[in-house]
């Protein structure tokens, strides 16, 4: 174990700061979710789907803006900066692309898209009207989260946790007016949280332009600078980011696999689907930061050379996230029937009943989570080995979670609450593989040019 105090607190600051960002992302879909929640089980059930397909850009996201964090913060433990803005433009580039192919196939074909994901009418009708604004968001929150995920790399996290603040302020404010009407404002339910959720990404991408332009001094963006950009390092940021990105894609998908899973058990299993993913992402935002945070102090490490502190510190990181995992596990239990209670009875018995039992097994699940998922994207991730959580993701989702869970809920007609169990498993399972690999130092690799080819 590491024994200088300053490194623990260091980490902590980087950690929380990193789980703070992470905490207001993630609420505003909550807000959403429990707002339209006491507006009508149908409207919450249907903007679910649609932050299904939110997931899965955000995923296709954080794969884009991953490499550009993995190779920024090797070079920054160099101390050197001047590649990174090219990174950061073949970030950009990839994940536009990207977005603007989501972007097309909401617009285009929302009916198609959310049948997949239930077979309710009123909720697929619910889910359509929100589409119909909220895909104009995609590009925007696809650059805002990029520019921020690369500064993320150089130790720059105060702006993250700002523009999400003030997002998440925006959009409850403009979610009270627009989804129920008040201080004068139509009542347009679905369409009103659409709306402000449109005006807050706006907002979002304003302030990290701000920002960027009269604040931030180690880069020194500009949009020159990342229009301009040496293709050579395309081939690099490939090689870092391809695994990742069709990591992160098929984790997307397999979400909507699941989603749809549990959405033809019926409504009620969608709004406890919803109900618990959106408590789960948010009571769990330390397990995550700890993971983002764990991956830039590594990558920052090996870009240093210490290799005699790396040992200690990998260590000293797979005790913090067993008990981050232990004290979110037992938040999320504790505090399952107070969030209920804030839906204030629109919930039907049974869709309450499920989301009680939902929480309980995330409550469970989110321990493993904490562990392997953070050693997993962060410690070996940040240490420079891309592939290897593609592939065992790969053949833990598409081989044993998706198949299991799908017999189980058509075949074998188990309880949702079994088949909920099924889809969320691997968190524990996927502890083995991790822990093996973690311990062979495989995964330490330099993804950074040798000094005499950065010229």
């Amino acid at each position: 174990m590491i024994k200088e105090k300053t490194f623990y607190k260091s980490f902590m600051v980087l950690a929380l700061s990193l789980a703070l960002q992470n905490l207001l992302t993630y609420g505003v879909n909550l807000m959403d979710t429990m707002m339209l929640g006491r507006y009508s089980q149908d409207a919450m059930g249907g903007v679910s789907l649609c932050n299904q397909v939110q997931f899965l850009l955000q995923m296709l996201v954080v794969g884009a803006g991953e490499g550009a964090v993995v190779m920024g913060s090797q070079y920054w433990g160099k101390n050197k900066l001047e590649p990174i803005p090219h990174i950061i433009g073949v970030a950009l580039r990839f994940g536009g692309s990207l977005a603007v192919l989501m972007f097309g196939i909401v617009l285009f074909f929302p009916h198609q898209l959310l049948s997949l994901l239930s077979n309710s009418p009123t909720v697929i009708a619910e889910g359509e009207k929100y589409f119909q604004i909220i895909c104009f968001t995609y590009i925007i929150f696809t650059i805002t989260n990029i520019l921020v995920a690369s500064l993320r790399s150089i130790g720059v996290v105060k702006i993250g946790y700002m523009i999400s603040g003030s997002t998440l302020i925006i959009n409850v404010c403009l979610n009270y007016c627009l989804i129920y009407g008040h201080f004068g404002c139509p009542e347009l339910g679905v369409r009103g949280a659409a709306i402000a959720t449109l005006v807050s990404r706006c907002v979002e991408l304003l302030i990290v332009i701000y920002y960027l332009k009269f604040k931030e001094h180690k880069l020194n963006l500009s949009l020159r600078k990342l229009v301009h950009i040496d293709t050579s390092y395309v081939q690099d940021y490939m090689h870092v980011s391809l695994p990742v990105l069709i990591n992160q894609a098929l984790w997307g998908i397999a979400q909507m696999v699941q989603t749809g899973i549990l959405g033809h058990l019926g409504g009620d299993a969608t709004a406890a689907n919803a109900i618990a993913v959106q408590v789960y992402q948010v009571l769990s935002v330390v397990c995550y930061g700890a993971a983002s945070a764990s991956g830039i102090v590594v990558g920052r490490t090996i870009g240093e050379g210490n290799q005699q502190r790396l040992r200690p510190l990998v260590h000293t990181l797979q005790v913090l996230f067993v008990s981050i995992g232990l004290c979110s596990g037992l938040l999320i239990f504790l505090l399952r029937v107070p969030i209920l209670a804030l839906l204030g009875g629109t919930l039907t018995e049974t869709a309450y009943k499920y989301s009680l039992q939902f929480m309980l097994v995330l409550a469970i699940t989110t321990v493993g989570t904490s562990y392997q998922m953070a050693c997993d994207n962060g410690i070996i991730r940040g240490g420079g080995d891309t592939k290897f959580s593609a592939k065992m993701n790969i053949i833990s989702m598409w081989l044993i979670v998706v198949p299991f869970s799908a017999m189980a809920a058509f075949w074998w007609k188990f309880p949702p609450v079994v088949v909920f169990f099924l889809l969320k498993w691997d968190q524990l399972y996927k502890i083995i593989p991790v822990a093996i690999r973690l311990h062979s130092w495989k995964w330490v690799k330099k993804v950074t040019r040798p000094d005499t080819a950065e010229g």
